[in-house]
């Protein structure tokens, strides 16, 4: 709000002051009603909300597709067992280089 100097002087001479002390006062009640905000309140659950676990209808993501088959894996295993992959031996895991002689 603008009030010009011309305002304030003229409040003052109504009403002996009043006028001005209670436009002052409700300036301060409105400034204080502004500080005051209600309590934040929050939403309500969704029907059949349990704390800590997945929706209803809901799952868990699938693990990762793996490009390699059981037999794939059994054979690595079996392999590492073994110890291929040591001395003249070569690994075939692709990742190897094709002699391991010294490296390991």
């Amino acid at each position: 709000m603008d009030l010009d100097p011309e305002d304030t002087a003229a409040m003052r001479r109504e009403n002996g002051g009043k006028d001005f002390r209670l436009f002052l006062r409700q300036q301060i009640a409105n400034g204080q009603a502004r500080k005051t905000q209600a309590p934040a309140v929050n939403p309500p659950k969704p029907p059949g909300y349990r704390v800590g676990a997945w929706p209803d209808g809901a799952r868990p993501p699938d693990p990762p597709l793996s490009r390699h088959t059981d037999a794939d894996w059994q054979h690595a295993l079996g392999q590492f067992r073994l110890g291929a992959g040591h001395d003249n031996d070569p690994c075939h895991c692709g990742s190897c280089p094709t002699t391991t002689k010294g490296l390991r």
